[in-house]
């Protein structure tokens, strides 16, 4: 496909490109999050709370969505990116509608059938993003969408409800429904991006599908650096999710009830990640900007826990603590959902598509998220919302850190024992 003659312009190039991920993945969360968005006050079946059994069934889906999607992204053509998220998402509103005609308990199944494809749209959407010189600026764009959009949706849910006095089971439905038109918008603005460049392939790494054995033996290669990443970013996701499927629960328990503030502290966050992400595009040396990704993951760690217990102190209200609460966990989240991956193969001049390994740790995150809702249910049934986040702050805090401090440490012998031999390979051929 022949580039847009104004998509010539490199500025021009990734704030269009930045834009359309943003919106299409904004969209997305339209057709997963507007369940968050109500508590189904006083519902609860076998002992367990209806929010939770949907919270639960939603992500399950969502986790085994993207176990399948380790197949389906990284072995996708590009030519038909678009018509899988379009019909991804098609699939979660069917669903989504489901939920709404069918009564309680019953209708608990079509949360886990919304969940089942949509975990696959996020890694189809780097396909789109990845392998180019301005690809940390489309990630920046892309990733903020899912932090602003998070509190959007619940703000436009509740707003719709308050205004239209739409039912809770219905509320999802419909939210989904409002974004139709912008999410097929947003996603023909994607189909124009043109395919990486020549330069492009030479700076970031020539990005192909991958069969089964490149798959593995890209495991094998990097095996305890990625399983140390993976770890820490289960404990990373699992508490993500918790925060953002239980916010109402959360900041109602210390007086904080106005939909708006959703979008209000999400929004903040949102544009201090893009501004700080984006500007990793600066950095030309890949493995210079890999460093610097890993301490920004690091110094977010410790600002989850300074945070909260200033928090504790009554040092910090409960807005700014949520909101800085909310800045640490995205500043340590986001650069895994494409970024760390993006330089990572850069630096080590690994053919590969980052799709597959962001999905890949996706799946195993979204898995967390399964046993913390049970954990906290079964385990921890007594402690209010409030104190189990916490917690789970103050422990993501210190055993997180540490894991990106380990991980870290790994990559950086690993590369710099292939700089070595390189150097060494260059003076003996002369």
């Amino acid at each position: 496909m022949s580039q847009p003659a104004f998509l010539k312009n490199q500025t021009v190039f990734v704030l269009f490109g930045a834009t359309a991920a943003f919106c299409t993945y904004a969209c997305m969360y339209a057709f997963r999050k507007g369940i968050t968005a109500v508590t189904f006050e006083g519902m609860s079946y076998a002992g367990v709370s209806y929010k939770i059994w949907l919270i639960t069934a939603q992500v399950f889906g969502y986790a085994l969505s993207k176990r399948i999607g380790v197949k389906v992204v990284s072995e996708m053509k590009p030519g038909r990116r678009a018509l899988y998220v379009l019909g991804f998402i098609g699939i979660a509103e069917l669903a989504l509608l489901g939920f709404a005609l069918i009564p309680p308990p019953y209708n608990i199944v079509f949360l886990f059938l919304n969940g089942l494809p949509l975990g696959m749209v996020y890694g189809t959407m780097l396909g789109f993003l990845e392998g180019r010189r301005q690809t940390d600026g489309l990630i920046a764009g892309l990733t903020a969408s899912f932090i602003f959009a998070s509190g959007f949706v619940k703000t436009v849910a509740l707003t719709i409800r308050q205004s239209w006095g739409i039912s809770e089971f219905w509320l999802p439905f419909v939210t989904g429904l409002l974004f139709v038109v912008p999410l097929l918008i947003a996603v023909r603005m994607m189909t124009l991006l043109p395919p990486p460049t020549a330069e492009d392939r030479a700076q970031r790494t020539e990005r192909t599908p991958m069969n089964q054995a490149e798959r593995r033996q890209f495991l094998q290669t990097f095996s305890f650096g990625l399983t140390v990443l993976i770890v820490s970013y289960v404990l990373l996701s699992a508490f993500r999710d918790f925060r953002d499927n239980f916010a109402p629960e959360i900041l109602s328990s210390v007086g904080i009830s106005d939909p708006s503030v959703f979008t209000q502290t999400e929004t903040t966050v949102a544009v201090g990640i893009l501004l700080l992400m984006g500007g990793l595009q600066l950095v030309k040396d890949n493995f210079r900007a890999f460093r610097l990704i890993n301490g920004v993951m690091l110094l977010s760690a410790v600002l989850i826990g300074v945070s909260t217990w200033l928090f504790r102190q009554g040092v910090v209200s409960p807005g700014i603590w949520f909101t800085l609460v909310g800045m640490g966990l995205y500043g340590a989240y986001v650069p895994c959902n494409g970024l760390y991956f993006e330089r990572l193969v850069a630096s080590f001049r690994y053919v590969s598509t980052v799709g597959f390994i962001v999905t890949l740790a996706d799946y195993y995150g979204y898995m967390g998220s399964v046993a913390v809702l049970l954990y906290k249910n079964f385990g921890q049934p007594n402690i209010s919302f409030l104190d189990f986040f916490v917690y789970s702050a103050y422990f993501i805090a210190v055993v997180y850190g540490l894991l990106v401090v380990l991980s870290f440490g790994y990559f950086r012998r690993r590369y710099e024992n292939l700089t070595t031999r390189a150097v060494s390979e260059k003076i003996d051929s002369r």
